[in-house]
């Protein structure tokens, strides 16, 4: 059943801040981006700068990425860019490619329009249950800024005079560090659920405090996150974790009792605490996490999810081990049972679960200090990672003995002394071969 949305004020007030009164600079911007912007002003049409490349900028932060809007049409964009590609069919968009990397694409949007009904051209914004499904009405910078979900995301700069125009009391909020959605709450948050995940990303990640309208149905609405495809929840779980803030963001998703909806088993383990142990595992992983990020050191999504769902694991293979599996049945039994039961939240895609599943294996192999089988784990493509994850395990509680210095200390030493290292110690007993007995020896 499609409904009409409207904002609380369909007659936005403009307001400027000309060069001199603002710190946006074109050295600030991406050259790609800047390129887009001229190209575009050059052909005649409008080009801004908008959303959180803007608000960066005016807080003095490096944006990650320079989003732009324009009145002309995705046809009229590809038009002037060789380099372009139109995607989408919810929202139509234009990429400009510089590059492969996906820092080089820089993403034009056509200003979208505020109605539903059906345009003389067969576009139309069609929305059911409150969700928007299809989305290509285009409209004017004023309509578009109010369909934009916060008000410091609705900041526009103009390359045409390297002005700032807002339409949404964006300024205002940055100034007073708030988070605040356009239009009413819970009509945005039913129209797009992740807007609620956006909300407390944007908070942590700015030291920005939700606004209490804004604030209030995040505890009512989370079940709306159910409804979202697994694979896009994933998307904004690598956003809400990969963003240098991953600790602070947890405690607010548990705040607002959101995170279960990403990650419900571990929600169910964490509130059965064991002498402290898995919430100190997880937040150990996410500040680990954190300190990586800002330090600029690399991570792998592998590593903070075979965390998260560490406990999980845990629980369930020691569950199937009473049941009378050997350890090592029972650790691949319960993978592949957390796995699968997370997917139909957080789809992972296969180059992050199977090297979150061989960080999960390797754990066993740390209890084996002799021999080649010793040697092999330390040439193991994930040993640091699997190494990392049982350092964070000991540190957080867990009785795994002097594992982690031992170790530690042998991969500081040079080969021969590995070898020595490992020389020593109880072996595995090696199993004789079963010989076909012989003709005579049984009495043939």
């Amino acid at each position: 059943m499609a409904s009409t949305y409207r904002p609380e004020s369909s007659s936005p007030t403009r307001t400027l801040l000309p060069r001199s009164h603002h710190a946006v600079s074109r050295a600030d911007i991406g050259e790609h981006a800047l390129k887009v912007l001229y190209r575009l002003k050059d052909a005649g049409y409008q080009a801004y700068l908008v959303g959180g490349g803007v608000r960066d900028l005016l807080l003095g932060r490096e944006p990650k990425d320079f989003d732009i809007a324009t009145d002309a049409r995705p046809e009229q964009v590809r038009k002037l860019f060789r380099n372009c590609r139109l995607i989408g069919r919810r929202f139509r968009l234009a990429h400009v490619y510089f590059g492969r990397d996906i820092r080089d694409i820089v993403e034009v949007a056509t200003f979208r329009a505020l109605v539903d009904s059906e345009r003389p051209d067969g576009e139309g914004v069609v929305i059911e249950d409150g969700r928007i499904i299809r989305d290509n009405v285009y409209g004017t910078i004023e309509e578009d800024a109010l369909r934009r979900d916060f008000t410091v995301n609705s900041l526009y700069y103009d390359i045409a005079d390297f002005s700032v125009v807002d339409y949404t009391g964006g300024l205002e909020d940055l100034e007073a560090g708030t988070i605040r959605l356009i239009g009413a709450p819970k009509v945005r948050y039913r129209e797009d659920p992740v807007r609620m995940l956006r909300a407390v990303r944007f908070a942590a990640k700015l030291g920005f405090a939700i606004a209490p309208e804004t604030e209030t149905p995040l505890f009512e609405l989370g079940h709306l996150l159910g409804d979202i495809a697994p694979a896009r929840l994933f998307d904004e779980a690598l956003k809400l974790f990969h963003g240098g803030c991953a600790l602070k963001t947890f405690e607010m998703l548990r705040h607002y009792d959101l995170f279960r909806w990403l990650y419900p088993a571990t929600e169910q383990a964490l509130t059965h605490e064991q002498g402290g142990f898995p919430i100190t595992f997880v937040s150990r992983a996410l500040r680990n996490t954190d300190e990586r990020i800002n330090a600029g050191k690399p991570v792998t999504p592998a590593f903070l999810f075979a965390a998260l769902l560490w406990e999980p694991l845990r629980l369930r293979a020691e569950a199937l081990s009473q049941d009378g599996m050997s350890a090592q049945q029972a650790q691949q039994a319960a993978a592949a049972q957390v796995c699968a039961g997370q997917a139909r939240h957080t789809a992972m895609p296969k180059r992050f679960a199977l090297p979150m599943r061989e960080i999960w294996a390797m754990q066993p192999r740390f209890r084996f200090r002799s021999g080649k089988r010793a040697l092999r784990l330390l040439g193991h493509p994930r040993f640091r990672a699997a190494y990392d994850f049982m350092c964070l395990r000991a540190a957080a509680g867990e009785e795994l003995g002097d594992d982690c210095q031992w170790w530690t200390q042998i991969q500081e030493q040079a080969p021969e002394e590995q070898r020595r290292m490992t020389a020593g110690g109880p072996k595995r007993p090696r199993r004789r071969r079963r010989t076909k007995p012989r003709a005579q020896d049984v009495g043939v």
